[in-house]
């Protein structure tokens, strides 16, 4: 019996948890040397743990308690978290129709190279990661594989993300952090804009692609604060009030300089990022348009309110501890996303339990459209790879 099985359901965001060495089989000659810093040799205990969870994931009595434990075994210990021959019977015992797939060791490294000096190597590495995860997510139609683009080089990124759509990109992922010469909303970027609206593939920030808290805060002359992880370099209750920063700078450039009014057909996901403060920075955005109307020529070519783009245009997940019926509330039904998280730590050990308690005053219309059909607006044509046609978009 599936873990979700009374509803229709995709999930917007998963992992790969990535052995040491998953991508080097990627990586074009002569980059190893040059990326070696996010490639260093694995500690012999790290690898014989990883031939110890290979063969525990071989192992018949394991394999029997899967469907009891789908969501209780986090990180190399999930069915199908390195392996994607285990992953079909991940997304089985999941019940999940779909499932975007990113990578969790190139989060940070993917974010670091772009704002780096050597570029050449950035886009290597994001061409490696890329590979990896078109061929991981290749046993399974449902997997809809997310690869990455830089956004820093202006004249070699639109033919980098045509690349990736041809290839079989379900989802370009860009960081939430500003390139370091230029906006994101900077009119070089537009052929990328327009070739993903056109593919029907979206645009995904996800966490780990902006700037963290400061980290002197955490010198407070108090004890370390263990994070969902038990060490502290993840999430702690203050380092977590820094994620929406990035994604709110971001989104605001993509509205305010008219991207999406000029591609109503561009979707963005906003990924593992929370959606609490989407509310007040949709009611900030309005204000900010009122506030600087007469002064800004730019704002006179928007021909919605600038929470109107969020609504028809932007899609969220909420964390399984955020009032998710709050959120469908105040920002409307058209945002918010289930995401499961698997198999990371902070998407818990029963989500839709969470978020079924939180989405307890809502309409079923609207509960479908965050198991659903928000996510398949998100999604477009993507979906095409799935068997699933989208309702039409508004």
């Amino acid at each position: 019996m599936p873990y979700i099985e009374d509803r229709i359901v995709h999930d917007a965001d998963s992992h790969i948890f990535e052995p040491p060495g998953f991508y080097e089989p990627w990586l074009a000659p002569g980059m190893k040397e040059r990326l070696a810093r996010f490639f260093p040799d694995p500690h012999p205990k790290m690898v014989k743990y990883i031939e110890d969870v290979t063969n525990r994931q071989r192992d018949p009595e394991v394999a029997a308690r899967d469907e009891a434990e789908i969501t209780l075994r986090k990180s190399y210990e999930g069915r199908g978290a390195f392996l994607k021959e285990d992953r079909p019977r991940a997304l089985d015992l999941l019940g999940v129709a779909s499932q975007l797939v990113f990578t969790t060791t190139l989060l940070g490294p993917l974010i670091i190279a772009e704002h780096g000096e050597d570029l050449e190597a950035a886009y290597a590495l994001a061409k490696a990661h890329n590979d990896a995860m078109l061929d991981f997510c290749s046993v399974d139609r449902r997997m809809l594989p997310v690869c990455y683009v830089p956004l820093a080089d202006l004249e070699r990124t639109p033919a980098f993300a045509a690349d990736a759509l041809a290839d079989g990109a379900s989802a370009l992922m860009i960081s939430s952090l500003c390139p370091e010469n230029h906006s994101p909303s900077h009119v070089g970027l537009e052929p990328l804009w327009a070739a993903a609206a056109e593919a029907g593939v979206p645009i995904v920030l996800h966490v780990g692609g902006g700037k963290p808290m400061n980290p002197t805060y955490k010198q407070n002359g108090l004890p370390p604060v263990p994070d969902f992880t038990g060490g502290d370099g993840n999430f702690t209750s203050l380092s977590f009030m820094a994620v929406p920063d990035a994604p709110i700078h971001t989104l605001s450039a993509l509205i305010f300089d008219n991207v999406l009014e000029r591609h109503p057909d561009l979707r963005i996901g906003v990924i593992e990022q929370g959606a609490s403060w989407v509310p007040a920075w949709m009611r900030s955005m309005d204000a900010a348009a009122v506030a600087f109307y007469k002064n800004e020529e730019r704002l006179h070519s928007l021909s919605l309110k600038p929470s109107e783009y969020v609504q028809r245009q932007i899609r969220v997940t909420p964390y399984p501890h955020e009032d998710a019926g709050w959120i469908v509330e105040q920002a409307g039904p058209s945002v918010a996303l289930f995401s499961s998280d698997y198999p990371h730590t902070e998407g818990g050990r029963n989500p839709v339990k969470r978020f079924e308690e939180s989405l307890a005053g809502r309409s079923d219309a609207e509960k479908d459209a965050f198991y659903r059909t928000n996510f398949e607006d998100l999604m477009g044509r993507a979906l095409d790879r799935v068997g699933i046609t989208p309702a039409a978009r508004s």
